[in-house]
């Protein structure tokens, strides 16, 4: 079966971010990439952006949770748009709470978690990089 790795965008902030993410789901970074390490004499890259981050993945069970910094050259990503959310389906209530008291800190809750209307254990929040979150459990337990 295919695994689905959600990607995200940030606009100079991504190393925070992931290290933000890390303290939550624990994992390691697979693999951290800044654009400096991809500057060459073809595709030089300016001072200002080299220790930004151009591809960082973060392990979490089988799966990656991926991301980068926009180029100032690409524009500004909105962090006020609705990007899509990244669902999570943890295996129990306990670990829902963890995943969503630890991601939604410094954010803005939408839709605390609790029972929801369609029998899961669900709640939904942008966390503090303006990232929009659902923690659905579907767990009996």
């Amino acid at each position: 079966m295919a695994l689905i790795n959600p990607h995200i965008n940030f606009n100079g902030n991504a190393e925070e971010a992931f290290n933000f993410y890390k303290s939550v789901f624990g994992g390691e970074f697979e693999r951290i990439v800044r654009f400096k390490d991809i500057s060459n004499a073809e595709y030089p890259v300016p001072e200002k952006e080299a220790n930004k981050i151009m591809h960082i993945a973060l392990s979490i069970g089988p799966n990656f949770l991926m991301g980068n910094d926009v180029p100032e050259i690409m524009g500004k990503v909105n962090e006020n748009e609705n990007r899509s959310k990244i669902c999570i389906m943890p295996a129990s209530r306990d670990e829902a709470d963890k995943l969503f008291n630890g991601l939604s800190a410094g954010g803005n809750v939408e839709y605390p978690i609790g029972d929801s209307p369609w029998g899961s254990y669900f709640g939904m929040f942008r966390d503090k990089y303006g990232i929009e979150w659902m923690i659905d459990c579907v767990a009996k337990v």
